[in-house]
């Protein structure tokens, strides 16, 4: 069964062909722009604007840190320098940069992490980037943009060029299906989207995982179970409004994520579940491990991602609040 074929989602399309549609968008509005490339600008779709403005697209090759730091260089002129290549070389291999010249000196530069997650599947761990979220989390000033599909694509990318400040936007290889079938897609940075309505638990989600969950809530619509499913588009910093409300309003929270548990959405969400409202959670992610190599359905299933495991993770949170324990 495809990705969100259970809650009849319209078939997936690849997040990086919108985010390559989106950017020549953003340029074509905003003659400040500028786009520099790790020399995958075919693979993440950055060069979709390189014929048409090549004199603000900027192929630097293969060396992350000298990216990150031209960076710095164009955003302190005043330009809004929109970075990209996949996270796994450009966190792990300019963190220095990334920390000392964009972070501390909150630099308005956007950072654009292609092929995250598992996305890259059978080519292993190495190029996966499940650790991103806590990487860029601990940079005070980032804000962590994570779309679902590509009308939220369009969206982010627009919302992060107009921010004024650090941003990291992850994208995926993966092919989404539509969470918002009509290109309807409220994207406000740090307010999150209810896709779906439910009074007996919440399921909270970002990225591929949001057909996921609401797949899931499928599931347990059948069982008697009704989920709210949110998309948290902005993991950083977290909706804690909306979180409240869940919190207050279904009494159990489930995060989902395609991320390590530790340090990404759960741990963000559960943070604001304790300061405004603690409820039984339980949480769906890489547990401590790294993924291995395999097909994403593969993956999912080895690593606990599917509808079916985060449909379990509501059953077990919703019992917890029915017995009054954590």
């Amino acid at each position: 069964m495809r990705l969100g074929e259970r809650a009849g989602l319209k078939p997936a399309e690849e997040l990086r062909d919108y985010f390559g549609q989106a950017l020549l968008e953003v340029c074509r509005r905003r003659a400040d722009v500028v786009v520099l490339d790790g020399d995958l600008g075919n693979s993440t779709r950055a060069h979709s604007m390189r014929k048409e403005f090549p004199e603000r697209f900027f192929n630097l090759g293969i060396a992350e840190s000298n990216l990150v730091g031209v960076s710095a260089g164009f955003a302190s002129a005043g330009f809004v320098p929109f970075v990209s290549s996949f996270p796994s070389f450009l966190l792990a291999n300019a963190y220095d940069q990334i920390r000392l010249q964009v972070s501390m000196g909150g630099l308005n530069v956007k950072l654009c992490g292609s092929h995250a997650g598992l996305s890259t599947t059978r080519e292993g761990p190495p190029p996966m980037s499940i650790e991103d979220f806590a990487l860029v989390g601990g940079l005070p000033p980032f804000v962590i943009l994570v779309p679902c599909d590509p009308a939220s694509m369009i969206r982010a990318v627009s919302a992060a060029a107009d921010h004024v400040g650090p941003v990291y936007l992850r994208s995926s290889r993966e092919p989404l299906p539509h969470v918002y079938p009509d290109g309807d897609c409220p994207f406000h940075i740090g307010k999150a989207n209810v896709v779906r309505r439910g009074r007996d638990v919440t399921i909270i989600a970002c990225g591929l995982m949001v057909p996921v969950a609401l797949d899931a809530a499928v599931i347990l619509s059948a069982e008697g179970l009704e989920a709210r499913v949110v998309d948290m588009h902005t993991v950083k910093p977290v909706d804690e409004e909306v979180i409240g409300a869940a919190a207050r309003e279904t009494g159990a929270i489930v995060t989902a994520e395609e991320h390590l548990i530790r340090g990404g959405l759960g741990s963000a969400v559960a943070q604001a579940v304790v300061r405004t409202h603690p409820v039984p959670m339980r949480f769906v992610g890489l547990n401590n491990t790294y993924a291995g190599s395999g097909t994403m359905p593969e993956l999912m299933l080895k690593l606990g991602l599917t509808e079916e495991h985060v449909a379990t993770a509501a059953r077990e949170a919703v019992a917890a609040r029915r017995r009054g324990a954590a």
